[in-house]
């Protein structure tokens, strides 16, 4: 008799199970990507390095060849607190998974329980006031949602999609880091050589100072001159005073996102140098679909709000739930388990909702517009990613030219120090020419490391948009957007 009830209730179970297969879920579509088909300007060629491979599967080792600039990735990855942070909320999204899908599975508990109690002699069967015990053991389930319309699995289906939405949101945390090191990176070692250069023209400011001071203690200078000479040497020494205090904020800048301090790093490149940072192709804009992990983010959050819908839409048809119990009773606790002491109850409840209030329409409303809202949301993100790249390939074609023109432009502003100085000596130029031509030069050679520092950051933007930075080395295959199961796609 016990196993009977045992295996009939199994078999309810099942039953239910198999008649809950339905869903209310419409059929999802991904929307078109709201973008052309090619990128505008789009005229760059790959280097070597990447043209063996797209940018999302680029290792940052390889696009970050500075082994300086390694160690820090690598050291924000393991330290960095919003990197942290986003990897604890995919944990809570996992959880909150976790907890929504077990409500599609029975929840059997073990029970045991006693109650002494005395009834009043009106209710005794004896006519005498009776006082006696009642225990009782066995298993219980309660209250199990038979999801005859697949409320629960709709509901299920939406965390699943909300936790996947969050595991790509760290990988864009993760990409969103890795180009903020290099970008922080970068403008500390522009503010260093901007400080160089800013040293040097202070000592050779300084020093002809002293000489314009012997030259108008002889009488060969005028005031004029030496004050002018006086300028330029106060002019270097503020500009050094700004370039340290900024280099001090890009290091603080660059602290706060490794998240401590690093001491015993490789040593530095200059940004000259031609092994800071690779170059990548650009791809087709349907690439970005599986590239960037916020677009897929953004489509998980879609997925989401259409397995809502699912839910909502169940809410108007009956929900049966079932309350079951099996096990032994008796008077005496010793005699719990004997021979006929088996008993078992089974309880199925319907709810029909027939008037709430508009609630459940207004639950279905809000579900839509909430759908039509992620809609939005993703078109919005693609056409965000393609303006961040279209942006970053009409950099890499303008400031190449810029960095080109700039440097003929240090060279010339050189040679024109050079001859003017030689003029001065000659007594053919005044001081002033020469002046002015030191002047040129040092605000040359500072626009020609900010331009090169330019360059090198829209370079990292352009990978950053591309959706690299995601795998350390070359070859590691990327995560594909996982789809919610039993969510149609086309």
């Amino acid at each position: 008799m016990f196993k009977f009830s045992i295996h009939r209730l199994g078999t309810a179970m099942l039953a239910a199970g198999m008649l809950s297969a339905c869903s209310l879920n419409p059929t999802y579509e991904r929307p078109a990507a709201p973008v052309g088909a090619v990128y505008p300007d789009a005229t760059g060629t790959a280097s070597a390095i990447g043209a063996n491979g797209e940018a999302a599967t680029l290792g940052w080792r390889e696009f970050f060849p500075d082994r300086r600039l390694q160690a820090l990735i690598a050291a924000a990855l393991d330290n960095n607190r919003d990197l942290r942070t986003a990897a604890l909320r995919i944990e809570e999204a996992r959880a909150s998974y976790n907890i929504t899908r077990a409500d599609r599975l029975p929840n059997v508990n073990a029970t045991a329980s006693g109650t002494r109690e005395r009834l009043p002699s009106i209710e005794s069967p004896t006519g005498r006031p009776f006082t006696g015990n009642i225990y009782q053991a066995g298993l219980g389930l309660s209250a199990f949602e038979l999801d005859f319309f697949g409320r629960v699995r709709s509901l299920s289906q939406s965390a699943l999609a909300s936790y996947l939405a969050t595991e790509e949101a760290r990988q864009a945390a993760q990409i969103s880091l890795i180009s903020q090191v290099a970008d922080a990176y970068l403008a500390e070692r522009s503010f260093a050589e901007q400080q160089e250069i800013a040293q040097q023209t202070l000592d050779s400011r300084e020093s002809n100072f002293k000489l314009a001071q012997k030259r108008f203690e002889v009488g060969a200078d005028s005031s004029l001159d030496l004050n002018l000479s006086n300028t330029l040497v106060q002019s270097a020494r503020a500009s050094l005073a700004t370039l340290k205090r900024q280099r001090s904020q890009a290091n603080n800048a660059l602290t706060l996102l490794i998240g401590k301090q690093i001491d015993d790093l490789p040593p530095a490149q200059t940004l000259s140098d031609e092994n800071i940072i690779a170059d990548i192709p650009a791809g087709l804009p349907s690439d970005l679909l599986i590239r960037r992990p916020d677009i897929r983010s953004a489509e998980q959050q879609l997925l989401a709000s259409n397995a809502n819908i699912g839910a909502a839409r169940a809410a108007f048809f009956p929900r049966i739930s079932l309350t079951a119990a099996l096990g032994s009773a008796s008077t005496t606790l010793g005699g719990l388990f004997d021979s006929g002491t088996g008993a078992w109850s089974f309880s199925p409840q319907l709810s029909l909702p027939i008037f709430d209030g508009g609630r459940n329409r207004a639950n279905l409303t809000l579900a839509q517009v909430r759908k039509n809202l992620a809609v939005a949301n993703y078109e919005k993100t693609i056409q965000t990613a393609f303006r961040e790249v279209a942006d970053a390939l009409v950099g890499r074609e303008t400031l190449n030219d810029q960095v080109l023109a700039q440097e003929e432009f240090v060279k010339a502003t050189q040679q024109r120090v050079d001859l003017t100085e030689m003029r001065y000596k000659n007594g053919i130029a005044s001081s002033l020419d020469r002046l002015d031509a030191q002047r040129e030069l040092f605000g040359a050679q500072q626009a020609l490391i900010q331009a090169r520092q330019l360059r090198l950051t829209n370079t990292v933007d352009l990978y950053r948009s591309l959706g690299g930075g995601l795998n350390e080395t070359t070859g590691t295959a990327l995560p594909p957007a996982a789809p919610v199961p039993g969510i149609a796609t086309k």
